[in-house]
């Protein structure tokens, strides 16, 4: 009986030092991905929102900035509360995407609409990444 106890407590400890060592690097990458391929993600900021190409800055420093406190800052909560509200910010593009996929046509209908859902994953994925 000890055993299962152990294991479990193994997988928890796993699989939360696993989304710790992914979290951080994934949203440094994403961040990155603002700065490489501007034009795509200013084409996905709604039209009701004005400057499209200083929102997409700021949304890359944001994601960078996120990532790297993940990595590096303690205590964690700063990161999980930073984070969390960079995905609440922009949600809105995902929603604005799946609204008009005609203007999409690159990505398939169906992960415009998944895209939606996945954004609470992201934000689990950052709470238990950012767990001490």
């Amino acid at each position: 009986m000890e055993s299962q106890g152990v294991s479990r407590r193994y997988f928890r400890i796993v699989k939360g030092s696993l989304a710790r060592r992914t979290l951080g690097p994934f949203f440094v990458f994403a961040g990155l991905m603002h700065f490489a391929r501007r034009g795509w993600y200013e084409a996905i900021v709604p039209d009701y929102l004005p400057a499209h190409r200083e929102i997409v800055i700021a949304s890359g420093i944001a994601e960078i900035a996120g990532g790297g406190a993940a990595i590096v800052v303690r205590p964690r909560w700063i990161a999980r509360w930073w984070l969390i509200a960079t995905l609440i910010a922009v949600f809105p593009a995902n929603v604005h995407m799946a609204a008009n996929p005609e203007r999409y046509s690159n990505v398939p209908r169906w992960a415009l609409y998944v895209r939606l859902p996945i954004q609470g994953l992201f934000v689990l994925w950052v709470w238990r990444g950012t767990r001490s």
